[in-house]
């Protein structure tokens, strides 16, 4: 006697469970693709440093405040230092796009 109430309620749950499974598929297949890999910017550095080049270079807005220009300079020039096996040409471009978003700009430009 119980039993088939027990085999309804059991049917009625699978119903429901299949019909939100599929629900949440076809809502995980329609969401935007989104890139497996972060796209960097593509293409070598410009002959003269512009300061939509520097903001780039240190990951800031070409809009930003001097000590968040300093704390993006220290995080890239940890991992790029020639000390740590980085390339001196490119330290010598980060410190040059610091330079360029401080206002301190040379007028020689790279040594490189």
């Amino acid at each position: 006697m119980v039993a088939p109430i027990i085999a309804g309620v059991a049917v009625a749950a699978a119903a429901y469970a299949g019909k939100y499974g599929i629900e949440a598929w076809q809502a995980f297949k329609a969401r935007p693709p989104r890139p497996k890999f972060r796209k960097f910017y593509e293409g070598g550095f410009q002959a003269a440093m512009t300061r939509r080049e520097a903001a780039l270079i240190l990951g800031v807005r070409e809009s930003v405040a001097a000590e968040k220009v300093k704390e993006a300079h220290r995080r890239v020039m940890v991992a790029n230092h020639p000390d740590a096996g980085g390339s001196h040409y490119l330290a010598s471009k980060i410190n040059e796009a610091k330079d360029m978003m401080l206002g301190k700009t040379k007028s020689s430009g790279s040594p490189f």
